[in-house]
């Protein structure tokens, strides 16, 4: 993401790809934290083949329905919420921009209706 200067610096993981699966770009922490994967050597690869079983069938679903996701993980102590997020180019599915986001462990919620 040398374009994305801001992101560079975001403490959140940024990662995106493109209608096929393949890894378009990945800020630093998202290098960062896929480091033992590969890191930033992922930009040109396939999602698909990041992905064991079940989560492979979960991350083909989530492609084949084109919509948005979030849950949240614990990742060496750390919990993060992840959103992945379709982006479109002229209303047309492009891809996903996984969002993650360290958390912690309590939460404030606030309604605002």
């Amino acid at each position: 993401m040398a374009e994305s200067t801001w992101a560079e610096g975001l403490p959140v993981a940024i990662t995106v790809t493109g209608a096929d699966g393949t890894i378009l770009e990945m800020n630093a922490r998202s290098r960062d934290s896929f480091a033992k994967d590969g890191g930033g050597a992922l930009v040109g690869k396939s999602v698909f083949d990041c992905h064991p079983e079940p989560a492979l069938t979960k991350t083909r679903r989530l492609y084949a329905g084109k919509g948005p996701n979030h849950y949240t993980i614990r990742k060496l102590g750390q919990r993060k919420i992840i959103h992945q997020i379709p982006w479109t180019v002229d209303g047309e599915f492009a891809g996903y921009v996984e969002i993650s986001i360290p958390i912690p462990d309590e939460l404030p919620h606030f309604d605002r209706d």
